[in-house]
């Protein structure tokens, strides 16, 4: 059957834009194997593992990655050249970047590195820049000032490209961050990292914030790349990356299912899901799912049931609405109808697919899809009732597994009866 014309079913108010200017091209700084690690949960993965999930940040896409913070010790250093090489050896068009405290100690290994493997590696040079940091240190914007002028200066004299990242950017004083932010592109920063690092940033701080910093770099007539580093503490970390880009960010960080210190850093599947099907980016995303779920293996976490697009439960319906609809919608050969009638999500294009259980709240059209999912005769009616009536008594979902048990048993029941009548 052909399919419909798909372009007057879906009335999409968020095509409604805001008068936030046009986009431009956004990049995406992958910090699973920096700041996920920071989470006390997870393990640190193996160097293979660690590489699988650089090639597949690769096949999807993602301009950069954060391989870790080789002045951290020496399993450090060596994984960072490893992925480094890897990435070199391999022509991945993927591009390392390094986290660093804004010491010469720090900044230092990023120059052998480089060495060693002919790579350009960025290193992200990091400090404290709010009130509060400053306080419980001792700093004061001054003492901030000299570190950022001795390491980066050191940085800039060894030809180690660098950014500025101030830690709690989005707590700190418009006049410290200007003064910092100039004095790192006078030394030669490349970008400059503005971070939520606590989780604390509302959508309207973000944009006054970005805003801000993007008033800055234009002043100083420099070509400076303003990149977002968000966490998720209020659970805002995918929307202020979109936020932020609106504002005019030119690249946004995240981990693999928001792992990372605390509650975790923005959501790069997540961050990439919502910016396509915002028509941002055009990226294939088909190996996302592999993703996702080679980061929880490597990581030896658990994706949640209900994570969006990637959680087990995420395109499943044991309802006999919504189920009749996708049915129904299958019934027409409509593949496109079938992935959106009851998601917002289109599953085909994140690697996954829509599927349909039986359980309380199933109709008896959720028997049928399911037996004929399995490739039994959906004309044995008493087989189809018999599942129907330990569906509706059933305190859960039955799975595709439970539902091909149940039917084996039923008919090797019937079997061993015989005929009716013996």
């Amino acid at each position: 059957m052909a399919e419909a014309n798909h372009d007057n079913l879906i009335y999409d108010w968020n095509l409604i834009e805001s008068d936030e200017g046009h986009l431009r091209q956004v990049t995406f700084d992958d910090e699973t194997l920096r700041d996920g690690l920071q989470n006390p949960s997870v393990y640190n993965p193996s160097i293979r593992e660690k590489r699988e999930l650089v090639r597949l940040m690769d096949k999807l896409g993602i301009h950069t990655v954060n391989v870790g913070l080789p002045g951290a010790g020496d399993r450090h250093y060596d994984d960072c050249l490893d992925l480094v090489r890897c990435m070199t050896e391999e022509g991945l068009a993927i591009k390392a970047n390094t986290a660093c405290r804004t010491l010469i100690s720090d900044i230092e290994p990023v120059r052998r590195i480089m060495d060693e493997t002919g790579a350009r590696v960025l290193a992200n040079c990091f400090i404290g820049s709010s009130p509060i940091r400053q306080y419980t240190e001792g700093w004061n914007i001054d003492t901030i000032l000299g570190h950022i002028d001795k390491s980066l200066g050191w940085a800039r004299d060894h030809q180690v490209p660098f950014a500025l990242v101030t830690e709690d950017t989005t707590r700190s004083k418009p006049e410290d961050i200007a003064r910092l932010y100039r004095h790192a592109i006078d030394l030669g920063a490349e970008r400059i990292v503005v971070c939520d690092t606590c989780g604390h940033a509302m959508p309207h701080g973000t944009r006054e914030l970005v805003r801000f910093v993007k008033s800055i770099v234009r002043e100083t007539g420099k070509d400076v790349k303003i990149d977002w580093h968000g966490h998720r503490d209020r659970g805002m970390g995918t929307i202020n990356c979109i936020v932020a880009v609106r504002a005019g960010a030119d690249q946004v960080h995240g981990a693999a299912m928001g792992i990372g210190e605390r509650a975790g850093n923005a959501a790069m599947d997540l961050i990439l899901v919502n910016m396509k099907l915002m028509g941002w980016i055009d990226n294939d995303l088909h190996a996302l799912d592999e993703y996702v779920h080679a980061a929880a293996k490597a990581l030896r976490v658990e994706v949640p049931c209900n994570y969006p697009v990637f959680g087990n439960d995420a395109f499943l319906t044991g309802t006999g609405v919504h189920a009749s609809a996708v049915i129904k919608a299958l019934k027409k050969g409509d593949d496109w109808l079938a992935d959106r009638v009851y998601s917002g999500v289109p599953a085909g294009e994140f690697g996954r697919r829509q599927e349909i259980g039986v359980g309380p709240m199933s109709g008896r059209s959720n028997v049928l899809y399911c037996l004929h999912e399995l490739g039994y005769d959906t004309g044995n009616e008493a087989l189809v009732e018999h599942i129907f009536a330990i569906a509706k008594a059933s305190p859960l979902l039955m799975r595709k597994g439970e539902v091909k048990a149940t039917a084996e048993a039923f008919l090797a029941g019937r079997q061993a009866e015989g005929p009716a009548g013996n």
